[in-house]
């Protein structure tokens, strides 16, 4: 079994001549013309879709639905509909209702690869829309450059745009422009949660963050951990004397969280970086 590759393999970094030659295969690519937003509900996306509004006029965005998000995303996305004078489209999968649905069907839930959840309600759908030669619009940050030049080099065919970076915006800043605008974010925030993803993310590895998803969504957590005993797999690991530790959910100790969540990315974009990836 080949090891999964660590962010700092020099071998996943793209050195200056690489970047170059990428630079240059993506600017020689025709242009369909049609420029696509992935809107994801979140705030990074949010003010990277508005600007590629203020850039191009006419956008056409999309959201993929995994019907395991907060209750509140629709009243942000028609939010955020109002205030980019768009309409946005959403895309849910053929042929799952979410992601219970697909974890059940799959016995899977997660490993360093990612999560199947993300294919089978997120690049699948979206793949039906993508064409060569559209521009995509991604709401990465200021902060994720290494991530936007790794994928590009292993997606040369892809004509990406990320404004946030252009601009050098980081979260921060996203959450601070809606609330200028005066759109309340989404209400994962206020609960605590660094992004607005499913209730119970299968690649949150954090024992906070699962204390967290306990404590606001305890029949989320409940059924995930049912989950790993069924499949016999634990999301989270720890370190004990030097050696990585399987902690499954129902060994998570009594108690709120005291720590920040992790950054966890949950999209077409970490798909197609995790498809770079070697695998066993």
């Amino acid at each position: 079994m080949n090891p999964a590759p660590s962010s700092s393999d020099s071998s996943l970094t793209p050195t200056r001549e690489s970047l170059a030659a990428i630079s240059c295969s993506v600017s020689c690519l025709r242009r369909s013309g049609r420029v696509i937003a992935w809107f994801s509900c979140g705030a990074a996306s949010a003010v990277a879709t508005k600007l590629a509004i203020e850039k191009y006029g006419t956008v056409e965005i999309y959201y993929t639905d995994t019907g395991s998000e907060h209750e509140d995303n629709p009243r942000f996305l028609a939010d955020c509909e109002k205030w980019f004078g768009q309409k946005i489209n959403v895309l849910k999968s053929d042929k799952f209702a979410d992601i219970w649905e697909v974890f059940e069907k799959s016995r899977f839930l997660s490993s360093p690869y990612g999560a199947p959840c993300t294919g089978a309600m997120k690049k699948d759908p979206a793949n039906g829309i993508w064409k060569v030669g559209d521009v995509e619009i991604f709401g990465y940050t200021s902060d994720e450059q290494h991530r936007v030049e790794r994928w590009q080099a292993n997606n040369n065919e892809r004509i990406i745009e990320c404004p946030l970076i252009d601009r050098h915006l980081d979260k921060g800043d996203c959450l601070g422009m809606l609330d200028r605008a005066g759109i309340k974010l989404p209400d994962m925030y206020a609960l605590g949660f660094r992004n607005n993803n499913c209730r119970g993310c299968v690649k949150a590895q954090s024992i906070d963050y699962w204390k967290r998803t306990r404590l606001h969504f305890p029949d989320v957590f409940e059924r995930m951990a049912k989950l790993e005993r069924e499949f016999n797999h634990a999301i989270n690991r720890v370190t004990v004397k030097g050696e990585r530790v399987k902690v499954f959910l129902d060994e998570i100790p009594p108690g709120e969280p005291t720590g920040a969540d992790p950054k966890i990315s949950c999209g077409l974009f970490c798909m197609s970086e995790s498809d770079s990836f070697s695998k066993p």
